[in-house]
């Protein structure tokens, strides 16, 4: 939820069935949703609350098995199974981690971006480029 530093909701975009002339992409939208320059924004992120909070349970649960992928790997090593094996059940963990990091990315993406560009401004300029940074880092691997 969004407020603004009075505790007010912001107004939420009129829905495109709710007006013909207006979809959530249009200039009247937007003028709906935005602050006026008195308002100050004040948005989950302010407060320290990450994209990925909301799922914080799923995303542990999801790394403690990719944990055990790599104990496995462990003690696949320690018990000299064959090589192949051993390479695709690390093939496994980094797809499992690759999907983590992804799913991670994409909750910054909803959250923490969307909300610096509800606030715009160079926080914006910031947040996209630290996504970007981000995104060549995963490629990278």
């Amino acid at each position: 939820m969004t407020t603004t530093e009075n505790g007010a909701e912001t107004p939420k975009a009129p829905s495109a069935a709710a007006d013909n002339t207006a979809t959530t992409d249009s200039p009247q939208a937007l003028a709906a949703t935005t602050p006026s320059s008195t308002e100050t924004v004040v948005t989950d992120h302010d407060r320290g609350i990450h994209g990925y909070h909301h799922q914080k349970g799923e995303h542990l649960k999801r790394l403690r098995r990719i944990e055990g992928q790599v104990r496995g790997l462990q003690r696949m090593v320690e018990e000299d199974v064959y090589c192949v094996d051993i390479l695709t059940q690390v093939s496994a963990s980094t797809k499992a981690l690759q999907s983590f990091a992804l799913q991670l990315l994409e909750e910054h993406l909803r959250h923490c971006v969307a909300d610096a560009a509800l606030k715009g401004g160079d926080e914006i300029d910031a947040k996209v480029e630290e996504a970007t940074k981000a995104i060549g880092r995963l490629l990278r691997t």
